[in-house]
């Protein structure tokens, strides 16, 4: 009997083995061991149909490796995209395996809506003929943790597939839990096909076999560099950081540049790169002091200050620590909104504030550092958009960030990687920083079909990225892009590079909407109806429509606006509109990148 966790359940990523489950993982090994023997080898008899849904690129790496550890299992697989299949295709699947991670607020990521409206209507084929298992990616920040996997694993159970294994919901740090649920998954499918183990790679360790692809269509764990990760980064010199924005802006934009040097680190035009922040050693001060630790306090032979510097997540409260100071300080401004259940009043009053705050409210009733450290999260590393291309810069990775600060002189705050970038690395000093790849985030494969690009503030990074790309490889596409900020003088972060790709004919079209110069606010989305005629003739011209920037306000309105066009130019309703936007995100011609 497995004795891994039920459906659900978190596994935590530090946790070892128990004896029952070596002893249950070593009997999935001993029959594989024993289909070997009985198997006659030739073609796999079970194809793995691997389904994922993603944002960033996670759940297609996870995805990628599934399938390559189940042809070392001497299975069949197959990954594809939860919006490239259809309800009637997925009926005619035996063995499915889903991958997702959710997106906001317990939303379906961008390429998997599609999949998750059509199995929802009342026609939809039952699945009585179908096993299945589903992975869940999240963040336990949010209080709709891994969602998306919760919705599709009870849906599919409501149209009669079987379960082969417990769902398995992953926090920030998925690695280890989800290998875990992989190998137990294939083990099993393999031990009941009687499939014999391939001899081209180990069947009991995917991560090793791993064919994600990356941006760039290059398979992701066999890029130069890719053994720098996130347990292994690569410590890159940071050899440029200056400002973009007029120091007269109400912003901080600034362009860093990070050496590759001899890391073999390849990356694609779309891609991200993860930053490992350290906490600023002041606030580390600030919270040792009210807490009354002098932070010599040692904690697994390290000193406190030096935990919590590089690995305590102490600027945002985590879940545990707002459930903790309730309890302790029900007289506490905090308790009192948390006691009227309603989470956008609570998220109000969050914001803006960090542990700190939250621990001076609690007055007396405050934990002291022992009772504080276990509700402390682990400090993540931040992920920024990248904002070139290796075509143009292939030894360095340039990133284009806003540096985060707000308050008053009598406290300031500050965002935690964007100040350390800004203030605490030293000149030609060192990050530590990993890849993150995007595959579905780049410039077309067809070089002539047209770009165009919706990206305010910092949501140019990938554009300048994109245009850059094509500038070098000499793509014939016509190319457009929407930006916009506050002021135009204060606030056109790259205008000689855009102002230079326009006369070289890279950027044919060039919309700018800077919201504060004029009376009535102007934004991209207002650019982009003044211009519906001709925007609507670059879609219906095989167009590529990309969102980078702020997905809570803007990539809502942006999406708003290009139904609204297609809308008005189709004349054919809105729901033609939405079936065609819904065409360009299968055919992967709108895509974003937001956060």
């Amino acid at each position: 009997m497995s004795t891994l966790p039920p459906t659900g359940q978190l596994i935590p990523v530090d946790a070892p083995f128990s004896a029952a489950q070596e002893s249950w993982l070593a009997g999935f090994i001993a029959g594989i061991a024993a289909a070997g023997k009985r198997a006659a080898g030739g073609a796999p008899t079970t194809t793995v149909d691997v389904l994922f849904g993603t944002q960033t690129g996670n759940a297609e790496f996870l995805a990628d490796e599934l399938v390559a550890g189940a042809k070392a299992r001497g299975l069949g697989g197959r990954t594809t995209p939860l919006d490239a299949v259809t309800p009637e295709q997925l009926a005619g699947m035996s063995h499915v395996l889903v991958v997702t991670s959710t997106y906001g607020e317990g939303e379906m990521p961008d390429n998997a809506g599609l999949f998750w409206d059509a199995i929802q209507a009342t026609t939809v084929p039952r699945l009585e003929g179908l096993q299945y298992a589903v992975l869940g990616l999240g963040d336990t920040s949010y209080d709709e943790f891994c969602q998306a996997g919760k919705l599709l694993d009870t849906r599919f159970e409501q149209l009669g597939a079987t379960r082969i294994h417990d769902r398995v919901d992953c926090d920030v740090d998925f690695e280890d839990p989800a290998a875990l649920w992989t190998a137990a998954v294939l083990d099993r499918l393999a031990a009941e096909a009687g499939a014999q183990p391939s001899a081209s790679g180990p069947a009991g360790d995917p991560a090793t076999s791993a064919t994600a692809t990356g941006g760039a269509g290059t398979s992701r764990a066999s890029r130069p560099g890719s053994r720098w990760n996130k347990r292994n980064p690569y410590p890159s010199a940071l050899v440029e950081n200056r400002l973009l924005s007029s120091p007269r802006s109400a912003k901080e934009i600034r362009h860093y540049e990070f050496d590759l040097g001899d890391s073999g680190i390849e990356y694609a035009a779309g891609d991200a790169l993860a930053v490992v922040p350290t906490n600023d050693e002041v606030f580390v001060g600030e919270l040792l002091e009210q807490v009354g630790a002098n932070g010599s306090e040692t904690l697994d032979g390290r000193t406190i200050t030096e935990v919590l510097r590089t690995d305590r997540e102490i600027r945002t409260p985590s879940k545990d620590l707002i459930a903790d100071l309730v309890q302790r300080a029900p007289s506490s401004e905090l308790a009192a909104v948390v006691s009227h259940g309603d989470k956008h009043e609570l998220d109000r009053w969050l914001w803006g504030r960090d542990v700190l705050d939250l621990l001076r409210d609690a007055g007396p009733a405050a934990p002291g550092l022992d009772e504080l450290l276990p509700n402390l999260r682990p400090l993540q590393a931040r992920q920024y958009s990248i904002s070139s291309s290796p075509l143009a810069h292939p030894d360095r990775i340039h990133l284009t960030i806003a540096s985060v600060r707000y308050g008053d002189p009598h406290r300031m705050y500050a965002g935690v990687a964007s100040t350390f970038l800004a203030d605490r690395v030293d000149p030609d000093g060192t990050v530590d920083v990993y890849l993150q790849p995007n595959a579905s985030f780049g410039v077309p494969a067809d070089d002539s079909a047209p770009m165009i690009m919706v990206g305010p503030g910092t949501g140019i990074a990938p554009f300048r990225g994109f245009l850059h790309e094509r500038a070098v490889s000499g793509a014939t596409g016509r190319n457009w892009l929407f930006f916009g900020d506050q002021h135009r003088d204060t606030d056109f972060v790259y205008e000689d590079e855009l102002t230079e790709l326009q006369e070289q004919g890279v950027l044919d079209r060039l919309d700018l909407a800077f919201s504060r110069d004029q009376a009535e606010k102007v934004y991209v989305q207002t650019r982009m109806l003044e211009q519906a005629p001709e925007l609507y003739a670059w879609l219906e011209d095989g167009g590529h429509f990309y969102v980078c920037g702020d997905a809570s306000r803007m990539a809502k309105d942006v999406e708003q606006a290009i139904l609204t066009v297609i809308a008005s130019q189709r004349g054919r309703g809105e729901d033609d509109a939405q079936a065609y936007l819904a065409d360009m995100r299968r055919g992967k011609r709108y895509v974003r990148d937001v956060y």
